[in-house]
């Protein structure tokens, strides 16, 4: 069968897992706790996608080195309380990348997520191994830099034109183009699908299988 692409990288938090309410809910608790000014909703999804020091960093421009340790640590403790019950994969999910693994796509994860979060969520839903290659923030470039897209393609030995992003806001769009590859956009995680249409994503979805149903449109 011909198809478009052979690599299929998802970004997690907001596209894979519904777990945007319990990052923000971990934000707002840990500039309360630390005196930092409360933030709204939208301002807090707005750094969804980035490394965590790096998204504590856009928020509150002005924190020292000091108070951005003790700010990640408040969130890590808020975030795993919350945890404890894992996040839901959205509607779709399992059943599409189960999916796309059996007809032979090469699939990974590039995250904003910590590796130990990312190890947790991925033990959580039984997907150790299951992807051919995961990358968190902790261990490489945050987004948009497109490092850990350039990592993924090379440990799968697939070129940018046949490797596709699907993410949720607009840093993973970003470090797709970074990377010369395409990208799918979905409306459902942090932020709207107008707000991501300027990234000129191949594909906006609302929903996550219908992600599959344009896949299986392309191939022959």
């Amino acid at each position: 069968m011909r198809r478009d692409y052979d690599l299929l990288i998802f970004d997690w938090d907001g596209t894979l897992a519904d777990s945007v309410g319990r990052i923000v809910q971990s934000m707002r608790v840990s500039a309360m706790q630390g005196g930092f000014e409360s933030l709204d909703d939208e301002a807090i999804k707005g750094i969804i996608g980035l490394g965590l020091p790096e998204a504590i960093r856009t928020l509150y421009p002005r924190i020292s080195p000091s108070e951005l340790l003790e700010f990640r640590q408040r969130y890590a403790d808020c975030y795993m309380e919350m945890d404890k019950t894992p996040s839901p994969l959205f509607s779709g999910v399992r059943e599409s990348i189960q999916a796309f693994r059996d007809e032979g796509y090469r699939i990974a994860v590039a995250t904003g997520k910590a590796r130990r979060g990312l190890d947790r969520v991925l033990k959580s839903n039984d997907w150790q191994g299951f992807f051919d290659i995961t990358r968190a923030a902790d261990e490489t470039a945050s987004k948009p830099d497109p490092l850990m897209l350039h990592e993924i393609m090379a440990h799968c030995e697939v070129p940018p034109e046949r490797s596709l992003m699907v993410g949720d806001s607009s840093f993973d769009l970003l470090m797709a183009r970074n990377a010369g590859m395409d990208s799918v956009a979905v409306g459902y995680g942090a932020q709207s699908l107008d707000s991501l249409r300027e990234f000129r994503p191949r594909l906006a979805i609302e929903s996550f299988p219908e992600l599959r149903t344009w896949l299986g449109e392309r191939g022959v």
